[in-house]
Order: structure tokens, then sequence, then C-alpha cells
């Protein structure tokens, strides 16, 4: 008999992907979607039962459906339709306490594979340069999506100890990036004119949609050796790109202001609907994150196919030019930057840009 596989979220883009693409293994027998709203996309052969996760009775769906293997992907910091910010935090955080709590009551549950974020890291001046999996963050985020995550890790960790017959994979996901992707950083990056902290660049890294799907695929299975998909993993595409590396590549000019000024034009932009510019977000773009992927590949076995710079360049097409064409936007900037320091070599800022 084949596995049996729940996925949360499955009305969000992400979710949808994913339930497409896992009912097509061999060793899949059924995938049962669920959410609390009707997906608008479709979902192939997949079992789509509404309800909320916040209420027990997802614990019903999991007996009736003999569910062994549970992928939760209901933790995201945007509302889907017209919820709020208190409808996202009621998901994230009470959803995922009544998920464990029916996972927990479940003989059947093996496998349990959890949606994270690396803003549980934190951003903050005296980070270190790289973070693993293990790194404690300097100072833990004080709201939103961050916080959500954090709160979500351990509740993931406590169901863990009280379950040890259950394999438990948590991924934490860099920034994700593609073509179809919505989240408050590529509504920032779709700003016309981009605000940043002046004396900032910070570096950035992002991951794939596509990767995002294939390594949720991995996580689901049975693991080649015994601990290969328990844990907590990184995954984020090689490299890194400076926030200003990507203004160019987007062709968005930038505004730099005070640190005081980039707050307020956060709440500004949060009044008119723009965008969701909250304090984490300032922080990040303030000081950046990069996370190391060593132990994804040494002992999760995956490599990400998209480097950061790739997934930026996916999503940058599919967002279309912006107010200035990059090469004249990076040829502008050279020219300022000649100016403002005589004594540097030609070209230095574009090369710097290629990294």
């Amino acid at each position: 008999m084949g596995k049996v596989v729940l996925v949360t979220g499955a009305a969000r883009h992400l979710g949808g992907r994913f339930v497409r693409r896992i009912q097509r293994d061999p060793e899949v027998d059924r995938v049962i979607a669920v959410d609390a709203v009707e997906p608008v996309h479709p979902l192939g052969a997949a079992d789509f039962v509404r309800v909320d996760i916040r209420r027990p009775e997802v614990a019903k769906v999991l007996a009736e459906h003999d569910v062994d293997t549970v992928v939760h992907l209901d933790v995201t910091g945007t509302a889907l339709g017209g919820g709020g910010r208190t409808s996202v935090k009621e998901t994230n955080v009470i959803g995922t306490m009544q998920l464990l709590g029916a996972c927990q009551k479940s003989p059947r549950i093996a496998r349990l594979v959890v949606k994270s974020t690396t803003s549980v890291y934190g951003s903050a001046p005296r980070d270190p340069a790289v973070f693993t999996e293990t790194t404690p963050a300097k100072a833990l985020p004080s709201g939103g999506f961050a916080k959500d995550a954090v709160e979500v890790e351990g509740y993931v960790r406590g169901f863990a100890r009280r379950r040890p017959d259950v394999a438990v994979c948590v991924l934490r996901f860099a920034n994700i990036l593609g073509p179809r992707i919505d989240s408050p950083l590529t509504e920032y990056l779709a700003l016309p004119v981009l605000p940043t902290v002046l004396g900032y660049d910070p570096r950035l890294q992002f991951v794939h949609e596509d990767d995002v799907i294939d390594v949720l695929r991995l996580a689901a299975h049975e693991p080649r050796r015994a601990t290969q998909n328990s844990g907590t993993f990184n995954v984020a595409g090689d490299g890194v790109l400076l926030l200003s590396q990507c203004a160019r590549r987007l062709g968005r000019p930038t505004v730099p202001v005070l640190l005081p000024a980039v707050t307020w034009v956060g709440t500004a932009l949060r009044t008119v609907g723009i965008t969701d510019f909250a304090p984490e977000q300032i922080r990040l773009l303030t000081h950046g994150r990069v996370v190391s992927t060593v132990h994804t590949r040494e002992v999760f076995g995956f490599s990400p196919r998209h480097t950061t710079a790739e997934a930026f360049a996916d999503f940058a097409r599919s967002r279309g030019r912006g107010l200035l064409p990059p090469e004249a936007l990076a040829g502008a900037v050279d020219r300022l930057a000649a100016r403002v320091a005589p004594g540097a070599p030609s070209g230095a800022s574009t090369v710097h840009d290629g990294a």
C-alpha cells in the first residue's frame, strides 16, 4: 500500500504546486489537500478537504484518510483572501498546535515535514557572517512572520520529543522567489523606487520555487539513511546578492534614507496597502542574512538547481523592466561613484555587481 500524504496550505501557489507534483510519485497512493478556502488552481487527482487547521476537525481528516505523512506548508507571512495579520498568526501558531495535536494522537503518522524560514535567525548588527542550523540568534525576532516561525519550531520540537517514532523534518527556507511568488519581499522589490537604509547594503539569499518543490518532495519520502530527513535544514541557493545588485538588475532606482525614516516609510506603505514593510523586513534590508547549506547537502542530500542569482534573475524576468534599463542604471551608478571617489579604479562597481 502506498503513502497517504496530507498537505496543508493547498490553496496557496506553492501548496498547489506541491500537491500536483507529489501525487505523480509511484510511492504515493493518495494525496489529501486541505485548506480553509477553496483553491483557484487545479489539484490534479488529489482529494481536497475544506478544513481550517485551527479547528479540531483536522484530527478527523487524518483518521478518516489513514494519513501517514503530513507536509505542513500553511506557515506563511501573507494572508490569503481578505485575512489580516491576526488571521495569519492564528493559522501559523494555533493551526500548527492543532495539527501537531492531531498528529500526536494518530498512530499511523510516520513522517512530518514543516515549512519554516531562515528569518528565525533574525537580522542584527553583530550577527555572524554565516548562520548554521545550530547558531543561536543574536536577537530573536520580536514580531511578524519570523516570530511565528520561532514559535512554530518550538512546538515542532516538543512534538518530536513526544513522538520519537515520527521522522520530523523542518526546512528553513531563505526568501523564496519565482515567477508567481507573492511575499512582503517581492512586494517591496516591485516598488518603482526602493527605499534603502543609508549606509547599509545587506547581503541577501534566495531560493527558487522549483527547488522548494524538489526539497519538499525529498523530505516527504523514505530517507536513504535513518536520520537523513529528520532534523532542521537550511535551504538556499548558492551565493549571495547585495541589495544594490538586486536594484540594478531590476532597473529600480534606490532612495537611501536614515533608519528612522525607513520605519516611517514602512508605516506609510502599510497604511495604503502597498506592502507589508514590517520591522523584520527593515532589519533584513539593513543587516541582511546569510546561511550555510553544508548540512543540507551532506546530511540531507539536497543541492538546489538554481543559485541565488539565478533565482533572482527568473523573478526579475517575470516582473518586467523597471523605470530605468538595468544597463543604463548601472552606468549611471558607475559614473556617480567615479565622481565621488576619483581614485577608484574604473569599472570597479560593475565588476562588483557581477558577483
